[in-house]
């Protein structure tokens, strides 16, 4: 890669984060706890378009997880989950199935810490976990996806 497009990627990667994280900060009474829909999960559709995308919304998250009060497993394994998740995105090429790894690797990530750390039963833990996915990756990120793949030169 060429110096300006290693900037541009690094560039691409720490606005995609900061916004990640300003959202999910800003938003804080919807985005933690059992019971969340954490609105910056939309930019989850951006690995789709590129792959600056992986380590934006790593960092992101996990900059957000520092502020959430959920401790270090939140932050450690709440991270790599965004991780895997926008990874598997990234490999997707249909995008209607886009959302589809945020919302089950998030939910059963996620579940389970909620479980560990706040002792809430397991299931509803992922179910609810998965459902406020669900809401924030196909309800909002969805549209995301539609109305950027129009402008695809935003992300070259």
């Amino acid at each position: 890669m060429k110096s300006k497009g290693i900037l541009n990627y690094w560039t691409k990667a720490a606005m995609i984060g900061a916004i990640y994280a300003v959202l999910t900060v800003a938003l804080a009474p919807i985005s933690y706890g059992v019971i969340q829909v954490r609105v910056a999960e939309a930019l989850t559709v951006l690995p789709y378009f590129t792959p600056a995308a992986i380590p934006g919304l790593f960092v992101g998250c996990m900059i957000a997880n520092i502020y959430g009060g959920h401790g270090l497993p939140d932050i450690v394994f709440g991270s790599l989950a965004t991780l895997a998740a926008a990874f598997v995105s990234s490999r997707i090429k249909l995008k209607y199935l886009v959302p589809v790894p945020p919302i089950v690797i998030n939910a059963l990530v996620i579940g389970y810490v909620l479980h560990y750390v706040l002792g809430f039963p397991l299931l509803p833990a992922i179910l609810w976990v998965g459902a406020g996915q669900a809401l924030a990756c196909y309800g909002l990120g969805y549209p995301l996806l539609l109305i950027l793949e129009k402008r695809r030169y935003l992300f070259e």
